[in-house]
């Protein structure tokens, strides 16, 4: 009764915003032409059905839809943004769309947020959209990112879940004089040291910061970036985490969990499945938000971002704006992340019957803003020799100092 209410309220206001604001003046009829960009089933299905669901209300809109494979679709959209542009078209939030946005390739679309509300209801997601205060684009997945760990190991020790990072690095110890490795880890494929990086750095120094260091404009070797490889430094130098982790990947890495020889695992909520799937039960597995490091300062999160944009060479920008508002609406995206398992940026959106659904929709919802993850929010040639450093360090930490003034180097000649 609740969703269904929830429902008919998100469409009425839906309707309400249609006829008093802006958008009433879209078009009804003509052309929409969409590029999706992941062919994996359940997104691919998820995205036919919100397609199919538009065309049902507005039957007037010849809708061409084109799905991409994920990783074509990274190369294609540098050309057709430019040659033939679709009307709305898939990428990424944060920094993956900075550099479309600065040339000019993407609408701004603040009139949509206005228009449909989305400023409050996509409250966690609205910095991570804005450029130059405007908004560029509408997200439609997110998932979060956090701390795994044995619930039934800390309840037999007597460990509390830390809040604090003093507390998190007493777990780690108390962890270790038990004979139990604090942290799982896989670093053969790089990105997974590049989400202890992520976290360290946001609760060190802040969103703001980690945003300006990934966009090139703070040294790698700045005393605020030492400050967060000096935590970095308090894990790996007393070995909480499993050793020869750079020989395993991210799911060589789970079994450590499984077992218990390992009791936590920053990582992000697609590690949920394999972990049930391995045997844990949801009383043995428990989640909790990266601690704080720096007192006050606010709790941003990583959560990759899936999003929705209107080229600015778009034929028929009026639909795209149209199709915008209907994927916005906390019904369309409760249903869509339904299907791919995943969050709804919308708050107003319901979430699967999933204890970590729940738990990630709740902190999300109230995080201070959303990183994209190193190699989404940096240039790729940069993220590259980040996570190789980052690497590095985790295997040799008395390679620190190299290894930052080798990335100081690479941002010098990357963003120069």
């Amino acid at each position: 009764m609740a969703d269904t209410l929830k429902t008919a309220l998100a469409s009425a206001a839906f309707a309400a915003s249609l006829a008093l604001g802006s958008a009433g003046a879209f078009a009804q009829s003509g052309d929409l032409v969409i590029i999706s960009g992941d062919l994996n089933a359940a997104p691919k299905a998820a995205f036919e059905k919100v397609v199919a669901d538009f065309k049902a209300e507005y039957p007037d809109i010849n809708v061409t839809h084109t799905a991409n494979d994920r990783e074509a679709h990274k190369t294609a959209i540098r050309n057709f943004l430019s040659a033939n542009p679709p009307d709305v078209t898939e990428w990424y939030a944060g920094n993956r769309m900075a550099p479309f946005v600065n040339a000019g390739l993407f609408e701004d679309i603040s009139d949509v947020w206005d228009d449909n509300g989305l400023n409050e209801t996509f409250a966690s997601t609205a910095a991570s959209m804005t450029i130059d205060g405007k908004k560029w684009g509408v997200p439609y997945s997110y998932y979060q990112w956090g701390v795994y760990y044995r619930e039934d190991i800390f309840e037999e020790l007597g460990l509390s879940v830390p809040t604090t990072w003093e507390e998190f690095l007493a777990v780690c110890a108390a962890l270790k004089e038990n004979g139990i490795a604090p942290i799982t880890i896989g670093t053969k494929f790089l990105w997974t040291a590049a989400g202890w990086f992520d976290y360290l750095n946001l609760r060190t120094n802040g969103y703001e910061h980690h945003m300006k260091l990934t966009a090139g404009e703070i040294p790698y070797t700045d005393a605020s970036v030492q400050a967060a490889f000096d935590r970095w430094a308090e894990l790996v130098e007393p070995g909480y985490f499993i050793e020869n982790h750079a020989t395993y990947s991210w799911q060589e890495a789970l079994p450590f969990l499984v077992r218990g020889e390992a009791a936590m695992y920053l990582m992000g909520n697609f590690a949920v499945a394999p972990l049930r799937e391995a045997g844990l039960t949801d009383d043995q597995l428990g989640f909790f938000q990266f601690p704080e490091i720096t007192p006050g300062i606010p709790k941003a999160e990583d959560a990759p971002t899936d999003t929705f944009h209107i080229p600015s060479g778009a034929k028929n920008k009026e639909n795209a704006k149209l199709f915008l508002s209907f994927l916005a609406r906390a019904d369309v995206l409760e249903e869509k992340n339904k299907t791919l398992g995943q969050l709804p940026p919308n708050n107003q959106s319901g979430v699967a019957d999933d204890k970590f659904l729940k738990q990630g929709m709740e902190m999300l919802s109230g995080a201070y803003a959303l990183a994209q993850f190193y190699d989404r929010d940096a240039p790729a040639e940069m993220a590259k020799a980040g996570m190789e450093g980052f690497q590095r360090f985790m295997i040799r930490p008395g390679d620190r100092e190299k290894v930052l003034e080798n990335l100081e180097k690479a941002r010098q000649r990357i963003y120069n």
